[in-house]
């Protein structure tokens, strides 16, 4: 959004500044500057609806928590819980993994045992939720970049799940610190 309104600035400053004269330059400078305009309408309306998503998301019972999370900021939190809700309709937290599918589906049969797939069916709304953010942990939680390169020095992927060694509320705290 920033980067949206350095560019308006760089090309009226350059339209104004402008010395050579061309055939058309008039409709071409009108039409520069109505986009101008319209880029700058844009970038309002935008910081108008992130401010009413953070007040919705502030205004929310698990608002707070979904938001402290490594890796989720008001966007995100607003699509999780747009897409998970109270979270009453998930009896633990592997029932969310698993309707998000990030968890694996058992496919053992007769003498086969442990054998286990990738879900293909499975919210994709939740998953992009939970993948974003853990993305985004990886650049601003340094406790979540430590676990992720240690996983990749033993030869995971990135499909390993985290697990705390301590409390939530003092890695949300470090996080915060970083």
């Amino acid at each position: 959004m920033r980067a949206a309104k350095a560019l308006t600035v760089k090309v009226l400053t350059a339209a104004r500044t402008q010395t050579v004269a061309v055939a058309g330059e008039a409709t071409a400078a009108g039409i520069v500057a109505q986009m101008a305009t319209d880029l700058e309408a844009v970038n309002d309306r935008i910081v108008a609806i992130e401010k009413t998503i953070t007040a919705v998301g502030a205004e929310h019972e698990l608002g707070e928590i979904v938001t402290g999370l490594p890796g989720i900021g008001t966007t995100l939190a607003a699509e999780f819980l747009a897409h998970a809700g109270t979270l009453t309709t998930y009896p633990s937290a592997a029932a969310l993994a698993a309707h998000a599918g990030l968890a694996p589906i058992s496919r053992d049969s007769g003498r086969r045992q442990g054998h286990q797939i990738r879900p293909h069916r499975y919210h994709r709304g939740l998953r992009r939720v939970f993948r974003m953010s853990s993305f985004t942990a990886l650049t601003h939680c340094p406790r979540s970049r430590a676990y992720y390169d240690k996983k990749r020095a033993e030869g995971k992927t990135h499909r390993n799940p985290y697990q705390p060694k301590q409390s939530r509320s003092a890695e949300v705290a470090l996080c915060e610190l970083a």
